[in-house]
């Protein structure tokens, strides 16, 4: 005899940070397997404490952790729990972030800045990650940031099939908010049957975080639905001013329509008072009661996830979700 051969099969494994246990329960229950049992909470310092309560050697690790606020707490706890399904011998360990933080902070705008999109993917390498899957990344070349693979997965199915069953897609204009989100939307544009496309062109204000400035709105949106484009709303205050210069250019009706719901600070407020008629969102993030509104649809990303997590685990293609899009 010349080796030994292993009698075990491989073994999916799905473990679940504190930032967000309502998504890895979901994702769990599609799966049809329960979240590994853990351990975790902080010291009296802040530092925090992670321990898995069954053997995970050999396994092919799922870690998931959405990167909601206290952003730095959670993303900290993914990466303990990544050090220790590493030193526990797990065999494959992948980061599942459905919202990836400090995705935005991709490239240097002026010198002496960071590029922090870099180091956060230098991070979970450094911590043992053989693999990440993400949702809507800010911009997709950040895909090239994390030497390995990395599993870019698209809300755009689950946001266009809901669309398409609201809205009469004959009247829709498909909306990109800046020049970043062209490509965006005309993948729309082609879900919902070649629908027309328009552009908004703003500029950021250099000095001042969240703050834009809204200007020309390039195509034609007069006397109808307009269906704007993002991956993200944070504060709100883009989107808000993207609707207002859509009515004045006469639209009829503005729907929003992001895979990201951040929510920071008055994009509740903004996005309640505003003309803006519906504004879908997925659950990549945790949307509380207290920021869901009546204008609000909240659609979930956890069978996307569960697919795309079938499919690695099993050695599939994930790219078949998305007729060969990455």
């Amino acid at each position: 005899m010349t080796g030994i051969k292993a009698t075990g099969e491989k073994k999916l494994m799905l473990f679940s940070g504190r930032a967000y246990p309502e998504l890895a329960e979901e994702v769990a229950e599609a799966l049809d397997i329960e979240p590994t049992p853990t351990s975790a909470y902080d010291f009296a310092n802040g530092e925090t404490f992670v321990r898995f309560n069954e053997s995970v050697r050999g396994s092919d690790a799922f870690v998931l952790q959405s990167h909601t606020a206290p952003i730095n707490q959670w993303i900290m706890e993914q990466l303990i729990m990544v050090d220790a399904l590493k030193r526990a011998s797990a065999k494959r360990i992948t980061v599942v972030a459905p919202f990836f933080g400090y995705a935005r902070q991709d490239k240097k705008h002026r010198g002496r800045e960071p590029i922090s999109a870099r180091l956060m993917a230098d991070l979970f390498k450094t911590a043992g990650a053989h693999r990440l899957m993400v949702v809507d990344l800010h911009t997709a070349q950040i895909q090239g940031f994390f030497d390995g693979p990395v599993d870019h997965l698209f809300a755009l199915p689950i946001l266009t099939g809901h669309l398409k069953a609201k809205l009469d897609t004959e009247q829709v204009t498909v909306v990109a908010p800046d020049a970043g989100r062209v490509r965006v939307a005309e993948r729309w544009s082609d879900e919902l049957g070649g629908c027309p496309m328009a552009i908004i062109h703003k500029r950021r204000d250099p000095e001042v975080a969240n703050e834009v400035k809204v200007f020309d709105v390039v195509g034609e949106v007069a006397g109808r639905t307009c269906v704007v484009v993002d991956d993200m709303i944070d504060t709100g205050g883009t989107i808000v001013k993207a609707a207002d210069a859509l009515f004045e250019e006469g639209a009829e009706r503005v729907v929003v329509a992001a895979t990201h719901g951040v929510l920071s600070g008055p994009a509740v407020d903004r996005l309640k008072n505003s003309r803006i008629s519906d504004v879908v969102l997925t659950n990549t993030l945790p949307i509380p009661d207290n920021k869901r509104f009546d204008k609000l649809t909240v659609l979930s990303i956890a069978p996307l996830l569960a697919r795309a997590i079938s499919e690695v685990f099993s050695d599939g293609s994930v790219t078949s979700l998305f007729g060969g899009h990455s």
